[in-house]
């Protein structure tokens, strides 16, 4: 393989039997030799009853082949169901029937189905390289689901794992789609993955979409071209960004699109920027600097809370990862310290920029000192909510440039904000006094953003705390704070990331007295509770796994 699990590996195998349906269209001779795949695998790991890897996949493809069988003669391409065995020993299935078995040779498009857990939304986590098949996804699916975040993490090495639609990509230069289950991934390759904890709900999601999917790509007169992949992937023009809205919408877009609009957005950006530093001259130069130095200081105190949060819990708890049967413990455990970090350090460079704007007010002497002291506060607020659209544009800048699908979240996070704040808020002549932010500002800068993140950055977080469980596999293998180390680290980018326009909010009105006390609370509560053991760390369907 030339990358991810098995990469530098030499894998052997021998005597695996799979079983193959394959349905074809009886008057469309030439379907013989364009066919769609569509795959799982039947076998498991020992250790585990297999209800979610794989037999949710099985069964929906069951289903799938006795309900294509009764569409088939509509059809312009076969359509093969592969039943592999030997995908837990290292994708040997895939490979065997992709290089050995003579229909193998007619497939034109793959479609892997897997699972990282049991239940929950099957979702789009690799895609391509042609987009054809993604777009052509997001236009018939029912409930469609998908995040390119997903792929840009499972792709980067992060997660140590692989699916069967790297054979069927890197060996055979297939274009197509990996979906998987990925809720409850604490019970991944353990024996709790079992019957009971599976969703018919689940198996009804990813039925309905994939068969108003192969449907129509099956009657299609298009199929991607073979062995496309390293030209694509060398252009990383026609690869495609993806992402659904509410599991209702999908919006697909390619990459070269992409780039030009990233690359609009920016020059425009540092066009405003640039305009603004001219016209307020070297005091708002400094205001920048001292704006942006509190963006740095509330990252240092969010994760420094949130990490030592992370190395206090298994001190204090029977397990090092008290949370995985409970996640929203991780609310009180590390975002409420990352919270009040991030409010600490923004604060801190909030009080240097008043400190700055003090001393450039003081040379208007036509103000009144009342007033005066009312401007300052104004203006260091405005600058900490511009302190937020700068860290979102460099993320930008960065995103676009290594051409990472992933940075549409950055264009979200910039784009809404500084509309809204260009829209109701903005000062074009130096000669007006800047008034406090109005909550019109906050409401509609940050409700596009949060539509389309929330519930990406939600299920990201459930997915981090239910693999976090297999760190803890060897008792002793690894450090026991490691699993909340990682965990904390994620929570407290996502906070400062997100927040970075609410704090601004805060230093004004005298909310932070309240704000302090009520996140030191949640995080005493739930530390106590941990403690105490009043919320057991596993249940009987979320329980430990350990190596023996």
């Amino acid at each position: 393989m030339a990358g991810g699990l098995f990469k530098g590996r030499t894998l052997v195998y021998s005597d695996l039997n799979h079983i193959i349906i394959r349905i074809l269209p009886k008057y469309a001779p030439e379907a013989v030799d364009n066919a769609i795949l569509v795959s799982s695998h039947i076998d498991t790991v020992f250790s585990t009853g297999g209800a979610g890897d794989c037999s949710s996949c099985v069964a929906v493809m069951l289903e799938l082949a006795r309900g294509i069988s009764q569409w088939a003669h509509g059809f312009k391409h076969a359509v093969i169901f592969l039943f592999n065995t030997g995908e837990e020993e290292g994708l040997n299935g895939a490979h065997s029937f992709i290089t050995q078995h003579p229909w193998s040779k007619s497939i034109r498009l793959a479609i892997d189905l897997e699972a990282m857990g049991i239940g929950g939304k099957s979702g789009i986590f690799q895609a391509g390289p042609d987009p054809w098949p993604i777009e052509t996804f997001a236009a018939v699916a029912k409930y469609p689901s998908g995040q390119i975040i997903a792929q840009d993490i499972f792709s980067s090495g992060a997660i140590k794992s692989a699916t069967d639609f790297q054979v069927y990509r890197e060996v055979a230069g297939l274009s197509g789609l990996d979906f998987a289950y990925a809720d409850n991934t604490a019970v991944y390759h353990t024996k709790n993955d079992k019957l009971e904890l599976l969703k018919l709900g689940s198996l009804q999601h990813l039925g309905e979409n994939m068969l108003a999917f192969l449907l129509k790509i099956a009657a299609s007169s298009h199929l991607p071209k073979v062995n496309t992949m390293v030209e694509e992937d060398n252009k990383g023009q026609s690869t495609a960004v993806y992402f659904d809205i509410l599991g209702t919408y999908m919006v697909v877009y390619r990459q070269h699109f992409a780039n030009m609009l990233h690359k609009s957005v920016i020059a425009q950006s540092l066009l405003i920027w640039t305009t603004s530093l001219l016209m307020g001259g070297y005091p708002a130069a400094i205001s920048l600097a001292l704006s942006c130095f509190s963006v740095i200081l509330m990252w240092i105190f969010a994760l420094s809370f949130s990490v030592l949060a992370a190395f206090i819990i298994p001190l204090i708890s029977s397990s090092p990862v008290p949370y995985v049967a409970n996640p929203w413990l991780v609310v009180g455990l590390f975002a409420a310290p990352a919270l009040l970090g991030a409010l600490t350090g923004q604060y801190l460079g909030y009080l240097i920029l008043h400190t700055h704007l003090s001393n450039v007010y003081t040379k208007k002497k036509q103000i009144s000192p009342v007033i005066q002291a009312d401007l300052i506060k104004s203006e260091a607020e405005r600058w900490l909510y511009k302190s937020g659209s700068l860290q979102w544009l460099i993320l930008l800048i960065l995103g676009t440039y290594y051409k990472i699908g992933s940075s549409y979240l950055a264009l979200f996070w910039l784009v809404p904000p500084a509309f809204a704040y260009g829209f109701l808020e903005a000062t074009l002549t130096p000669a007006r006094f800047p008034k406090p932010l109005k909550l019109a500002t906050l409401l509609i800068g940050l409700a596009v953003p949060i539509l389309i993140s929330a519930g990406g950055f939600i299920r990201l977080a459930g997915t981090i705390i239910g693999t976090v469980v297999r760190l803890d596999r060897n008792p002793g293998g690894t450090p026991d704070w490691l699993g909340n180390v990682i965990v904390a680290t994620y929570v407290a980018a996502v906070m400062c990331l997100t927040l970075v326009y609410l704090l601004s909010y805060i230093h004004l009105p005298g909310a932070k007295k309240s704000i302090v006390l009520s996140t030191c609370l949640l995080f005493g509560l739930s530390l106590a509770v941990v403690s105490l053991g009043i919320i057991p760390p596993f249940t009987k369907d979320t329980s430990r796994a350990v190596n023996i």
